[in-house]
């Protein structure tokens, strides 16, 4: 019988929510991402922009919420 995994952190949490939040965000609007990134008054040093607006999603989300998703994408 195997030990259970000790439970994470909040930081934990929102750090590998934060990860899986932009890494379906940028899945869903790819094609959009694709047209302001190659709109011509895009700019490279924008992109921190653009994922820092990105994150902020997350805050929509409670930490337990959080913490559900994070733990229910670890067991599938």
């Amino acid at each position: 019988m195997s030990d259970p995994q000790p439970r994470k952190t909040d930081k934990e949490v929102s750090s590998e929510f934060t990860s899986y939040y932009l890494q379906r965000a940028t899945k869903e609007f790819a094609e959009d991402l694709d047209k302001v990134r190659t709109a011509d008054d895009f700019k490279n040093d924008a992109i921190h922009v653009l994922v820092n607006a990105l994150q902020q999603g997350t805050a929509m989300f409670a930490p337990e919420k959080q913490r559900r998703v994070v733990e229910t994408k670890l067991t599938k």
